[in-house]
C-alpha cells in the first residue's frame, strides 16, 4: 500500500463501491419494498394467483367441484360472513402483484360435532383461518380454505447467497476495471521508476522504446532526451578535465627544465618538489577520466591473487603491506582497473595509517576485501566527503604526504563500475577499515593455473 499505484487503486475501488452502495440504498428506500413481500397476505396472494393460472386452464365443461390442490372451483361464491379487514388486505396484496380479480375472505363457520373435537377446517400451522374466494375471469370462483399447503422448513437463505454472489462479482469487476485504469494512468510514472532502476554504474540512463499510448510515448521521449543531454554533459566534462590535465604536461616540463638551472640547491629542490606534485595531480586527473570512459570486455579475476601481487609490489618499494588471510575468490572485471583500485586503497592505508593488512573472503554471492590500518582514522564529520576528487582530510597539508587526493575517488569509481561497493569506517580500537564488496563470479576452467 506504499506505492502510488496501490493507493490510487484502493481509493478508486472504495469510492466506486461506496457510490454503488449508496445508490442501491437510495433506490431501495425510494421504492420501499416490503420484506417478505407484503407480509403473509402477499405470500397468500402469490399462491392464489398461481392456483388461478392453473384453474383457468381447466375447461368449462369440467366438473366444477373437482379439486385442484387445496382449492375448489365453483360457479357461485361460497356462503358465509365476509371479513372486511382481511378482504381489504388481500385485495391490496393482489393489486400490488398486478391483479384486479375480485376476492372475498370469509370468516370460518363455528365448529360442528362433539364438544372437544377438532373442527374439520382447523387452521393450518401457519395460523391462517377462514376461506378465501377469488373470482376468475370466466366467472367461476376459486375457493381456498384457510389450511394452506404446508411449506418446507426454511433452508439456506437463497436470497442472501444470491446477494453475496452478486456483491462478490461486483467487487471483482470494479477492482479489475480500476486496476487496468490506474495501470494505464500511472504507466508514465512506472517508466521513470524503471529508468531509474536500470541506471548503470556509469550513471547513464537507458534508452526507452517510444511506443504505446500518447502519455507513455511522451514520458519515454522526455527520459530519452534527458539521457542524451546527461551523456553529452558528462562527455564534455570528461573532455575538459582530460584536456586541461594533458595540456598541463607541456608547461610543467618547461618549468622543470628551467628549475634545473636555479643556482640555489635548496630553492631548486623546492621547485622540483612542487612541480612533481603538480605532475601527480595532472596524472591522477587523467586516470580518473580514463576510468570513467574506459570500456571493454570483462574477464574472470582472482581477487586473492591480485591482492597478493599488490602486497608484494608495495613491500618492494618500502611500504608496510601484508596479506593476512585469503581464500580463492573470483569476480568479473578488468584486471588492470581492479589492481589499480586495490593498490590505491593499500597505499592509502600504508601511508596514512602506518601499515596495511589485507584479507579476502568469499561466499556464493559476493567477494569481500578488507584493508585495515592503525592510523588516526577519519573524523566522522568528514566521512561523507572522502570519495570527492582532490579531497584531503588535512586541507592545510601540514603533513607532507604525497598524493593529489584522488586515490579513493579513483578506487570508488572502479569498484562502482564493477557493480561493487566501497565503504570506510573507523575501527573501535583505532585505525581505518576499508571494505570492498564485489559480486562473485564462477571460476573459469583453468583459472587456478
Amino acid at each position: 500500500m506504499r506505492t502510488l499505484r496501490a493507493q490510487v487503486t484502493a481509493i478508486l475501488v472504495v469510492a466506486v463501491l461506496v457510490v454503488i452502495a449508496l445508490a442501491n440504498g437510495a433506490s431501495f428506500f425510494i421504492v420501499r419494498p416490503e420484506w417478505p413481500p407484503f407480509g403473509d397476505h402477499g405470500t397468500h396472494a402469490a399462491d392464489l394467483l398461481l392456483m388461478a393460472d392453473l384453474a383457468a386452464a381447466v375447461p368449462q365443461g369440467t366438473e366444477v367441484r373437482s379439486q385442484i390442490g387445496a382449492a375448489l372451483l365453483r360457479h357461485d361464491p361460497p356462503a358465509g360472513d365476509i371479513d372486511p379487514v382481511e378482504t381489504r388486505l388481500m385485495s391490496e396484496a393482489l393489486a400490488r402483484l398486478g391483479s384486479t380479480l375480485p376476492v372475498q375472505v370469509l370468516r370460518r363457520p363455528p365448529p360442528s360435532g362433539p364438544p372437544g373435537s377438532a373442527p374439520p377446517d382447523d387452521p393450518g400451522p401457519d395460523g391462517a383461518a377462514g376461506v378465501t374466494a377469488l373470482r376468475l375471469p370466466d366467472g367461476r370462483w376459486l375457493v381456498v380454505d384457510g389450511r394452506r399447503p404446508p411449506r418446507p422448513p426454511p433452508g439456506p437463505p437463497g436470497g442472501a447467497v444470491g446477494f453475496a454472489v452478486w456483491l462478490a462479482f461486483m467487487i471483482l469487476g470494479v477492482t479489475g476495471v480500476v486496476i487496468l485504469a490506474v495501470h494505464r494512468l500511472t504507466r508514465p510514472l512506472a517508466l521513470v521508476e524503471e529508468a531509474a532502476r536500470r541506471i548503470g554504474p556509469d550513471g547513464e540512463l537507458p534508452v526507452l522504446p517510444e511506443r504505446g499510448p500518447t502519455e507513455v510515448r511522451a514520458a519515454a521521449a522526455a527520459i530519452n532526451r534527458l539521457s542524451a543531454r546527461l551523456k553529452a554533459s558528462m562527455d564534455s566534462r570528461m573532455r575538459i578535465v582530460a584536456g586541461a590535465a594533458h595540456d598541463l604536461r607541456t608547461p610543467l616540463t618547461r618549468m622543470r627544465l628551467r628549475a634545473e638551472f636555479i643556482p640555489d640547491e635548496e630553492e631548486r629542490a623546492q621547485w622540483l618538489s612542487d612541480l612533481a606534485e603538480l605532475d601527480r595531480i595532472a596524472d591522477s586527473a587523467i586516470r580518473l577520466v580514463r576510468e570513467e570512459v574506459e570500456g571493454g570486455t570483462l574477464e574472470t579475476v582472482r581477487i586473492d591473487r591480485l591482492a597478493a601481487d599488490v602486497a608484494m609490489e608495495l613491500k618492494e618499494i618500502g611500504l608496510d603491506v601484508a596479506l593476512l588471510a585469503a581464500v580463492p575468490a573470483y569476480v568479473a572485471g578488468r584486471p588492470l582497473s581492479l589492481k589499480r583500485a586495490v593498490r590505491n586503497l593499500a597505499v592509502n592505508a600504508a601511508t596514512h595509517g602506518g601499515g596495511a593488512r589485507l584479507a579476502v573472503s568469499a561466499d556464493a554471492e559476493r567477494v569481500v576485501l578488507v584493508i585495515e590500518d592503525d592510523g588516526p582514522g577519519i573524523p566522522e564529520a568528514l566521512m561523507g566527503q572522502v570519495f570527492e576528487p582532490f579531497f584531503r582530510v588535512d586541507p592545510a597539508r601540514q603533513v607532507k604526504i604525497p598524493g593529489a587526493g584522488l586515490g579513493l575517488a579513483i578506487a570508488n569509481e572502479i569498484i562502482g563500475r564493477h557493480g561493487g561497493r566501497l565503504t570506510l569506517s573507523n575501527r573501535p580500537g583505532g585505525g581505518l577499515l576499508q571494505r570492498v564488496v564485489l559480486p562473485a563470479a564462477e571460476a573459469e576452467q583453468g583459472a587456478d593455473d
